[in-house]
């Protein structure tokens, strides 16, 4: 079924320690969440996982339940965006024979598949009201009844579950259920953006650049240059958005030509959209500037007017020869023909 990930081999401590702790020791704020599992990891606290896309959600999900003593059960991963509403809650608690048209045989659900192990709820804002109410009543104390049957069902499992989105601000639209969101942020792990633990990066482009040199038979190294770049751009997508570069780099002839081109061409959008600055002129300044340029153009329809007849331009406007002269020095302006006689 899309949306669902039961891990084939079991996990241990020892995993953790030789797949996990290394992609947890860059930045501190890495290090804080390493920290942060293993205080935690013993126990069967619900752990709720913020963070944009794209950040390692997934990850630190993995990591907890490896550094856990139910690391030797199954890890069962539901995305709750990525499974049809009608189907989701079979999906979760599974169905007898004939509780709905198409339910030829009796299949447990994702809940009984994560018995002695985690239970991990991706994108967990997504789930419809109507779950949310019955996910709150399972998680009070992990029994349920598959759809379509009677028999009360009990499971031991750990619940994690992350999301990107702001539940606060679910909540107050009244999309996400206070009381679920209580129940699940017990522990809660925020996972900072990439572009905020730049420290980081340069690991994360060795282990994917050695993985995909691997992958795809080739042997790329990445320059200084590239790697600097890497470095400074803000990376919207994450380690994700990190990991499909890296990937490119790797499979085609011309891949850090073709970051290079992505970098320019998003400093020319980006100065392209860029807003105009703020002024810092008080309004005495804008007054004054918006009346010298009221006084040139005055003064260049008269000097137009009268052919630039300097003398009857002063008796025009009021002025006197020698001011009208350096008026015309002040605002810049020339007359069409240098015989034109004053």
């Amino acid at each position: 079924m899309a949306g669902t990930d039961k891990a084939s081999l079991p996990s241990s401590p020892a995993r953790y320690a030789t797949e996990y702790v290394p992609l947890l020791e860059g930045s501190p704020a890495m290090r804080e969440i390493r920290t942060l599992i293993e205080s935690v990891a013993d126990t069967d606290a619900t752990v709720l996982i913020r963070g944009e896309s794209g950040v390692g959600k997934d990850l630190v999900a993995r990591s907890l339940h490896a550094a856990s003593n139910r690391a030797n059960g199954p890890f069962v991963k539901v995305n709750c965006a990525a499974i049809p509403q009608g189907l989701l809650e079979s999906e979760f608690f599974g169905h007898e024979k004939g509780a709905f048209t198409g339910a030829h045989r009796r299949k447990p659900g994702q809940f009984e598949y994560a018995n002695t192990g985690s239970f991990y709820l991706d994108e967990v804002a997504e789930l419809p009201l109507s779950l949310q109410a019955k996910l709150l009543h399972v998680l009070q104390d992990f029994r349920f009844s598959r759809v379509g049957g009677h028999g009360a069902i009990d499971v031991d499992t750990r619940i994690i579950a992350a999301t990107n989105r702001d539940l606060e601000q679910a909540i107050a639209r009244g999309e996400f259920r206070e009381d679920l969101y209580y129940r699940l942020n017990v522990v809660e792990v925020r996972i900072p953006p990439l572009r905020e633990r730049k420290e980081d990066i340069p690991s994360l482009v060795s282990r994917f650049l050695t993985s995909f040199n691997q992958q795809y038979g080739r042997n790329k190294q990445i320059s200084s240059e590239t790697l600097h770049r890497l470095i400074e751009y803000p990376w919207p997508g994450n380690v994700r958005e990190l990991e499909n570069i890296v990937r490119r780099i790797v499979v085609l002839n011309d891949g850090e030509q073709a970051f290079e081109a992505m970098c320019a061409r998003r400093r020319v959008n980006h100065a392209a959209s860029a807003p105009a600055p703020i002024t810092t002129e008080s309004l005495r300044d804008i007054a004054r500037r918006g009346a010298r340029e009221a006084e040139r153009r005055a003064l260049a329809e008269v000097l137009e007017r009268v052919k630039w007849n300097r003398a009857e331009a002063s008796r025009s406007l009021k002025v006197s020869y020698k001011t009208l002269l350096t008026k015309i020095a002040e605002c810049g302006l020339t007359p069409p023909n240098s015989r034109l006689s004053p």
